[in-house]
């Protein structure tokens, strides 16, 4: 999958599975369907979605606490130092204050938990301010169980929508944006992997 994906003229709508006929095979095996109805995002003009997926060796329980922890971003994401929710509230509608290590173009981070619902195990943020580029950004995260080598695993699916930036393509925000959420879901599945071995150590 290369780059990102405009919706045409007047749809307002974009669906993961416009994209699972592609390179993305973890995503075939599970119910097309399904998965439409959690990753929907409502584009606006100069809008661009896309998604990536990650493949964990570690039960889906276990990579669910993690993602599912608002409030704690920092245990995965690599590119935060520091996570304060206003009011210690966390439900639906809260807001956190992120602090961005040095390294990327922002500082702060302002986001809204729009949904989390344990029981389809997904989690959806969206930026509502920051000193950064990435203006009405929405993310859906949800977590599958599968199995790896034998093994219970997870598979993570992110998908995401954002403004494209005046001075950028669609293709060029996608690909930094992908990136981005590559390293966050890499260092989820070395967490994530440590902490199901440790379970496993006598």
């Amino acid at each position: 999958m290369n780059g990102g994906v405009v919706a045409p003229p007047g749809s307002g709508l974009w669906r993961l599975t416009d994209e699972m006929n592609s390179t993305e095979d973890g995503l075939r095996s599970l119910d097309s369907e399904y998965l439409r109805r959690l990753h929907q995002h409502d584009l606006r003009d100069n809008q661009c979605s896309s998604m990536v997926v990650k493949h964990i060796k570690a039960p889906v329980n276990l990579v669910w606490s993690l993602v599912r922890r608002f409030d704690q971003p920092e245990k995965y994401k690599p590119f935060i130092s520091r996570c304060v929710v206003q009011n210690n509230n966390l439900e639906i509608g809260s807001v956190r204050e992120v602090n961005v290590k040095s390294g990327l173009p922002a500082t702060t981070s302002t986001e809204r938990l729009e949904k989390l619902d344990d029981n389809q195990r997904l989690l959806s943020v969206k930026i509502v301010g920051g000193d950064h580029r990435l203006k009405n950004y929405s993310s859906i995260l949800t977590v599958h169980p599968e199995t790896i080598d034998g093994q219970p695993g997870t598979l993570v699916v992110e998908s995401f929508a954002v403004d494209i930036p005046e001075g950028n393509t669609d293709d060029e925000t996608c690909y930094f944006i992908k990136a981005l959420l590559k390293c966050n879901l890499k260092s989820l599945a070395d967490v994530s992997e440590r902490l199901a071995s440790q379970e496993l150590t006598p």
